[in-house]
């Protein structure tokens, strides 16, 4: 066997230390030929909580297990050229302006329902229904149609 090639005299120490064998060497490689890395990803914590609770059972027990994920955010439903746009309004907390005129709707129609007068009670339903024909032509324009 041959002896480790020193190194330089202006190197590092813990380089020159390295080279010589001693003291100070950088950590050995694993199995795999990497380094290991002291600091733990996150998704090497979640990583490790999914393996226990399958270990425990406590995954299969779930009522959706095996089961594909149901996303019903409305992603698949957005217009492809639209849903970067309504995903950075969603995650700042702006809500969809066709959502505001779905809670304007709701309350029309409940102050329809319960309204005592009769002129009123039409007034309303009249009201709720524009608001309806203005929101399915909105959502078509959305969608791509010919509006």
């Amino acid at each position: 066997m041959s002896p480790r090639p020193a190194a330089p005299k202006g190197a590092n120490p813990a380089r020159r230390e390295a080279a010589e064998g001693r003291k100070g060497a950088p950590v050995s490689p694993d199995a795999a030929g990497k380094k290991p890395n002291p600091l733990k990803l996150l998704d090497d914590h979640i990583g490790e909580h999914l393996r226990a609770a399958e270990a425990s059972g406590e995954l299969s027990s779930a009522p959706s297990y095996g089961r594909p994920l149901r996303f019903n955010d409305g992603y698949d439903d957005t217009p492809a050229e639209l849903r970067m746009a309504m995903k950075i309004l969603h995650d700042a907390g702006v809500v969809p302006p066709e959502v505001e005129l779905l809670h304007q709707l709701a309350t029309l129609r409940r102050d329809a329902a319960v309204a005592t007068d009769a002129d009123q009670a039409r007034r309303l339903r009249q009201q709720a229904s524009e608001l309806e024909q203005w929101i399915a032509l909105r959502l078509e324009r959305l969608k791509g149609g010919a509006l």
